[in-house]
C-alpha cells in the first residue's frame, strides 16, 4: 500500500504597506501648491453635494442624538450609522480657512498677485486632447507631463513613475506602455519637450527637423545628427579636432553643423513658457513670513482664495428625517440613507485631509524658519546653515518623504523677496575641525572668485582650491572641481 504524502504548512510574516483612500487624499492635498488647492477644493464642492462653502454657525441646538442603527439593503444586517454630532460640531470648521478674519481690522492685508496667462502644464494638455488615444494612454501621457520640470525636461526615470503611479493613482503601467506615453508627449510642440537628458533633447529637435525636410533632408542635419549622437562627449568639450576625426568631416562643416547646434534650445519648456506669458505669471506663495525690526518672525499660510469648507445643512436634515423613520423604511429609503451618509463620509473625510495638510505644511515651514532663523532676519544667503530633508523630518517627527512633499513646488514669500522651499535646503561640509560649513556659501565664494578672474589667463582648479582656503575654507580640490561642475562653470582652458 502506498504511503500516503504528506503536505508541509509553513508560516511566515510579510509585511505589505497600504494606503487607506483618506491618506491617498492627505498625500494628494499636501503635494498640491496653493492655487491647485484652491482649484481641487472647488472641484471637490462640484462633486459632493454633502459638501458646501461657507462658514459653519453654531450647531449645538440643531445636532440630532438619537440613535441612527439600521439594516443594509443588501443583506438586511445591523449597519451602525455614527451620530449625526460627528458631522455638525464646530470642529467641522476648518479653522486655517478664517486666518483672514483672524487680522487685526487695522491691518493691511498682504497682496498676492496672480496671472491670468495659460500654465506651461494647460498648454501642454490641450496638446494632448487633440490626439486620438486610449483613456489608459491619455493618463499616463498626462502624468508624465506633470513630471516635467521647468525647463520641459524629465528628470525622473521611467521606473520611478510607473511606481508613483502604482501607489498614489492605483496605475499600473508597464515600461513599456511609459515609454510609449513619452514618445507621445516627445511629439509635442516646441521640439524637445519630454526628453530625459540635454543630449535627448537636441537630437529631438534635429530630427523633428528631418521629418520637416523629408524625403530630402539637408545633408548638414544629418551631420548635426552624428556629432549629438556620436560624438556628443567631445562636444561638451569643445574638442573639435576629434569630432572631425571620428566623422570623417572637413572643418567648415564641423563648424557649420556646430554653429546649428549650438542655435537649438536646451530649455524647451521655458522657451514654451515665453511664448505664452508665463514668465510674466506672478508666483504665488503658499506661506507668507514677515521679519518685525525687533526680530519676530510671524509665518501664515496663503489661504485667503480657498473656499471655507462645511456639511450641508440640507443633507443633515434629510439624514435626520431618515433616522427618525427607521423603522418603518422602504428599501428605496434605507438606500437614500446609504448614499446620504456615504456623501457626508467623504466631505467629512476632505474637511480632515485639508485640516491635516495645513497642520503639516505649518510645523514644516515653523522648522525651517527656525533652522534657518539667521536668514530671515538678515536675508543674506551666506547665512543659510546647512540642512536636509532628514534634519526637518527628525525636528517635526515627520516622514523624509512627507518634507519632500511639501518642499515641492511650494513657495514663502519673505521681506526678501519670493523663494522656493527648496532654496533653504542645502547640504554642508565638515571641515578636519569639525567646523560645519554651508555648501551654498561656498559655492558663492567660489563663484566670486571666477568672476574676478583674469579670462585670458583664468584660476585652475588647483588655484581656486589655494584661494578658498586663504578666504577660510579649506576644501579639497576635487570638491571645488564638483562645486564648479554644479555651477555648470567649465574647466579653465575653456574659460578663455
Amino acid at each position: 500500500m502506498a504511503q500516503a504524502s504528506k503536505q508541509v504548512q509553513t508560516q511566515s510574516q510579510q509585511q505589505v504597506q497600504t494606503l487607506s483612500p483618506q491618506q491617498v487624499l492627505a498625500v494628494r492635498l499636501l503635494e498640491l501648491p496653493a492655487v491647485e488647492l484652491e482649484d481641487r477644493v472647488r472641484a471637490e464642492l462640484l462633486e459632493n453635494p454633502a459638501l458646501e462653502e461657507g462658514r459653519e454657525e453654531d450647531n449645538a441646538n440643531d445636532e440630532y442624538t438619537g440613535d441612527t442603527d439600521t439594516q443594509s439593503p443588501e443583506d438586511g444586517g445591523d449597519t451602525d450609522y455614527d451620530s449625526l454630532s460627528d458631522y455638525l460640531t464646530e470642529d467641522d470648521i476648518p479653522d486655517y480657512k478664517l486666518q483672514e478674519n483672524n487680522r487685526s481690522r487695522d491691518e493691511k492685508p498682504e497682496e498676492i498677485p496672480f496671472s491670468d496667462t495659460t500654465s506651461f502644464y494647460e498648454t501642454l494638455k490641450e496638446q494632448l486632447g487633440e490626439l486620438d488615444l486610449t483613456p489608459h494612454q491619455r493618463q499616463l501621457a498626462e502624468y508624465l507631463i506633470g513630471s516635467l520640470d521647468d525647463d520641459g525636461l524629465l528628470r525622473k526615470s521611467l521606473d520611478s513613475i510607473g511606481d508613483e503611479l502604482a501607489i498614489y493613482a492605483g496605475i499600473e503601467a508597464t515600461p513599456q506602455e511609459l515609454e510609449d506615453a513619452l514618445r507621445v508627449v516627445q511629439e509635442f510642440d516646441p521640439p524637445g519637450l519630454g526628453a530625459r537628458s540635454l543630449q535627448e533633447c537636441l537630437l529631438i529637435q534635429i530630427r523633428r527637423k528631418m521629418e520637416r525636410q523629408q524625403p530630402s533632408p539637408e545633408p548638414l542635419l544629418k551631420v548635426e545628427r552624428d556629432i549629438v549622437a556620436d560624438c556628443y562627449d567631445e562636444f561638451t568639450r569643445k574638442h573639435w579636432d576629434k569630432i572631425q576625426q571620428k566623422l570623417g568631416i572637413d572643418k567648415d562643416t564641423a563648424a557649420q553643423a556646430i554653429r546649428e547646434i549650438c542655435r537649438l534650445n536646451p530649455r524647451p519648456g521655458a522657451s514654451l513658457g515665453e511664448t505664452i506669458g508665463k514668465n510674466m505669471q506672478h508666483i504665488v506663495p503658499d506661506f507668507i513670513v514677515e521679519t518685525e525690526d525687533d526680530g519676530t518672525i510671524t509665518m501664515t499660510l496663503n489661504s485667503r482664495n480657498v473656499p471655507q469648507l462645511r456639511m450641508n445643512r440640507e443633507f443633515s436634515d434629510m439624514l435626520e428625517e431618515h433616522t427618525k423613520n427607521r423603522a418603518n423604511q422602504s428599501k428605496e429609503s434605507r438606500e437614500a440613507m446609504m448614499f446620504l451618509k456615504q456623501k457626508m463620509d467623504a466631505a467629512q473625510g476632505f474637511i480632515d485631509a485639508v485640516k491635516q495638510r495645513q497642520h503639516t505644511l505649518t510645523v514644516t515651514m515653523q522648522a525651517i524658519i527656525d533652522m534657518q532663523r539667521p536668514f530671515f532676519l538678515e536675508g543674506d544667503e551666506s547665512l543659510l546653515r546647512p540642512m536636509i530633508l532628514k534634519d526637518v523630518a527628525e525636528r517635526t517627527g515627520l516622514d523624509i518623504s512627507t518634507i519632500s512633499r511639501v518642499s515641492n513646488s511650494k513657495y514663502v514669500q519673505t521681506n526678501y523677496g519670493i523663494y522656493p522651499l527648496k532654496f533653504f535646503f542645502n547640504d554642508g561640509y565638515v571641515t578636519e575641525g569639525g567646523e560645519e560649513m554651508s555648501v551654498r556659501e561656498i559655492r558663492k565664494i567660489l563663484k566670486e572668485c571666477i568672476d574676478g578672474e583674469d579670462k585670458t589667463k583664468p584660476y585652475t582648479d588647483d588655484e581656486l582650491t589655494e584661494m578658498l582656503k586663504q578666504k577660510g575654507y579649506p576644501i579639497a580640490r576635487r570638491t571645488v572641481a564638483k562645486y564648479r561642475q554644479q555651477m555648470n562653470i567649465p574647466v579653465a582652458r575653456l574659460r578663455r
